[in-house]
């Protein structure tokens, strides 16, 4: 398993992580663990309807989305 250091931690940002570790009744490393794993889940979970919808109010495209509600129905390859 992969193993990080972190140097020069400000003694304030480590007392800070201690104290919401115990908050959440895990150890610092587990803390810091935790973070850092929800940090890259939502880097990767971008979607591609956040991104379009983004693009459209920044190109001030005025768009109310409607679901399609019908069920979907199997690609037919022949």
């Amino acid at each position: 398993m992969p193993a990080v250091t972190i140097r020069n931690l400000s003694e304030e940002a480590h007392r800070a992580l201690k104290v919401r570790a115990a908050k959440h009744g895990r150890s610092t490393e587990a803390e810091i663990r935790e973070i850092l794993e929800e940090a890259a889940r939502l880097a990767a979970r971008t979607k591609i309807g956040s991104e379009l919808a983004a693009l459209g109010r920044r190109l001030k495209i005025d768009f109310e989305p409607v679901r399609d509600e019908a069920p979907i129905e199997p690609a037919s390859f022949e």
